[in-house]
């Protein structure tokens, strides 16, 4: 199958998690762990109180605002999805939070930042999105200050897929072009960014496999009107393959920490 157009897969990805029925279906962390291993890649990073953090492809803003309520840091957002960067900023208005946690639209290959101003940056089930992963990893490494941090949580692949996950629903799910824990390693290690903790997580992702699937079978029978505009057969397919190969083994989740 051929590869979609990078531009084309940033749009499709940008505008379907802007989609409110997403958020029916990942919950507000809309990634593997949730909240859980939100906190665990902020413990395995060492953010401290003040520290200012980048979280890349922030969606409506939840990582960003649990790392300035809870480890006390000053954080910043950006996501190429401009209605969610204005959820995101309304949802830290309401919460008191603006004067410690800001917003962008921006693309994670061209972040909108000055070199060297991130202590840390954090990019939770994103990175494997990015049609250019060298050049993302390269703008992580640049706004971040010498011996800054920079952790991922990810989506993993080491065995074949189903060639239907390598269209435009795959880079939505978030698994065509996921790559192995190594092949990460060397994409970062060639930004200059060091990996110094790898965890394996694969039980988070089977965990949110099923759960997006009880989610989607329930809302098809109850309120099938929430997915105006998505091919619930489409997204159910795709749910089984992704569930598939993570119970063969060929798809995993990691925790990656790495420093400049």
């Amino acid at each position: 199958m051929t590869r979609p157009a990078p531009e084309e897969i940033k749009s499709c990805c940008a505008t379907a998690y802007q989609n409110d029925a997403v958020a029916l279906l990942l919950g507000d962390s809309r990634h593997p762990g949730g909240r859980r291993l939100t906190r665990r890649l902020a413990d395995a990073l060492g953010l401290a109180p003040r520290e200012r953090v980048l979280d890349v492809a922030a969606g409506t803003g939840g990582t960003a605002l649990l790392l300035a309520r809870e480890y006390g840091v000053e954080a910043d957002g950006v996501d190429l999805g401009e209605a969610s960067v204005a959820k995101a900023a309304a949802t830290a208005a309401a919460a008191g939070a603006g004067g410690t946690v800001r917003f962008h639209a921006g693309d994670a290959e061209r972040l909108p930042f000055d070199d060297a101003t991130f202590d840390a940056v954090v990019c939770e089930c994103a990175f494997c999105t990015f049609p250019d992963k060298p050049t993302a990893a390269a703008e992580i490494a640049r706004v971040l200050r010498p011996g800054g941090r920079a952790g991922i949580t990810d989506i993993t692949v080491t065995g074949p897929l189903d060639e239907r996950l390598a269209g435009l629903a795959g880079w939505v799910a978030c698994i065509a072009d996921a790559r192995s824990a190594d092949d990460y390693t060397a994409v970062l290690d060639g930004a200059g960014l060091r990996v110094t903790r790898s965890e394996r997580h694969d039980d988070a992702l089977i965990t949110m496999i099923d759960m997006i699937e009880a989610r989607l079978r329930g809302f098809k029978i109850i309120r099938p009107s929430a997915f105006t505009g998505i091919d619930l057969g489409t997204a159910l397919q795709m749910t089984a393959l992704a569930r598939a190969a993570a119970t063969r083994g060929d798809a995993g989740y990691v925790l990656m920490a790495a420093q400049k």
